[in-house]
């Protein structure tokens, strides 16, 4: 994890700088002893999380975080103990440090630092996928007429020959096609390949059990070489 250190009191900075040189996990890209600088300088780059003083000349820890339209994680670091409650009402702020800081509490602060940035790439895959299945649509050629299915629509695709089935949550529709090209116009984001002879859209997962899911009522097998690639899709809870 990339971090920059904003504290106007250089003591205060050498005491974070020492506590993040000794932590493997955090890479320290800048130091700064005011907030504008340090805004400037996320402007134009990206950092994992800031370690900021809450008490500065001119500009406040709370001044710095409204002004970032997107905030990296925030960890408060001040001698303060009654703003723990106004700190708590920023998204961005994952934990508040009262001076003087212990490594132990330091540590235990990167473990909150690192849960809340995976907890977030969570968020914002589960988004990625979404958007992808509810702006997507395909068009298939049935007796001469075009159908537009929306991808979130989709449950499964079964090979079946020289033909594929298409089943949606009203409906199934058998397209003169093959698996595979029907393979590359589906956003790989939603859509799954679990055995050769079917696609999944791994949204609609309801059960998995063993070597199958389960789709609406449909039980679809999973090939020995596909099933890690489809427990790496998922997010599950150990």
């Amino acid at each position: 994890m990339n971090c920059i250190i904003v504290d106007d009191e250089a003591t205060a900075r050498a005491i974070v700088a020492k506590f993040c040189e000794d932590t493997s996990e955090i890479v320290i890209k800048e130091e700064f002893s005011n907030a504008i600088d340090a805004i400037k300088f996320l402007n134009k780059q990206t950092i994992d999380v800031v370690f900021l003083d809450v008490h500065m000349p001119g500009f406040t820890g709370f001044d710095f975080v409204e002004t970032l339209k997107t905030p990296p994680k925030i960890v408060l670091i001040t001698s303060d103990k009654d703003l723990a409650l106004q700190a708590y009402e920023y998204d961005a702020i994952v934990d508040y440090l009262i001076k003087p800081l212990t490594k132990e509490r330091f540590e235990k602060s990167i473990v909150k630092v690192k849960t809340a940035i995976e907890n977030q790439k969570i968020i914002n895959n589960a988004s990625k996928v979404a958007r992808a299945a509810n702006l997507g649509e395909l068009f298939i050629n049935i007796d001469r007429r075009l159908i537009k299915l929306k991808f979130n629509e989709i449950l499964l695709i079964q090979a079946l020959g020289d033909y594929i089935k298409i089943k949606t949550e009203k409906e199934e529709y058998k397209v003169h096609n093959t698996l595979k090209k029907v393979k590359e116009k589906l956003p790989e984001d939603v859509f799954l390949q679990i055995h050769r002879s079917y696609i999944i859209n791994f949204t609609k997962i309801i059960d998995i059990e063993d070597n199958s899911v389960l789709i609406d009522k449909s039980v679809v097998p999973i090939s020995r070489s596909n099933k890690p690639k489809l427990m790496k899709h998922l997010n599950l809870l150990s």
